[in-house]
């Protein structure tokens, strides 16, 4: 049986993709003793990790999100296979999916609306005023605008 829960490379998958592939996971390991998962991924292998901390979560194999990453990166530093979830987003998102499982976060599937956006002063990044923001706006994982520099 092989799924493929695909998202685009640079991107953390949406709440709903990371349910989705913990309870296809879940539901295939609990069918038969004999089951396994292996996991491919081509790119960025940080998101693979996103997807083990979160099962490792979501099975109970880690009581919480923290533990689940710090767990992931202790195996990660033994086996050297797979890099941590080191991006502050991956990490944010084993944090909302660790929301989720206690129901401290519920998912809301309303459409969301982008009526503005608004930048009160930009950032002075350089000593010299080296900031030239430009804004890039996705609606499900396909990119609709891109402002110019």
């Amino acid at each position: 049986q092989v799924l493929d829960f695909g998202w685009p490379d640079l991107h953390t998958p949406a709440l709903e993709k990371i349910c989705s592939i913990c309870k296809a996971m879940d539901t295939w390991l609990n069918a038969a003793t004999h089951n396994v998962v292996v996991l491919h991924n081509k790119g960025n292998r940080g998101r693979l990790g996103v997807v083990v901390a979160a099962y490792m979560h979501y099975s109970n194999i880690s009581a919480s999100a923290d533990q689940a990453l710090d767990r992931f990166a202790m195996k990660r530093f033994y086996e050297d296979k797979v890099v941590p979830v080191g991006q502050p987003s991956q990490k944010r998102y084993i944090h909302y999916f660790s929301g989720l499982l206690s129901g401290s976060i519920k998912m809301n599937n309303k459409p969301l609306f982008l009526h503005h956006v608004i930048m009160h002063g930009i950032p002075n990044f350089e000593s010299k005023g080296g900031c030239r923001p430009f804004l890039k706006i996705y609606q499900a994982m396909q990119p609709v605008y891109t402002s110019g520099i």
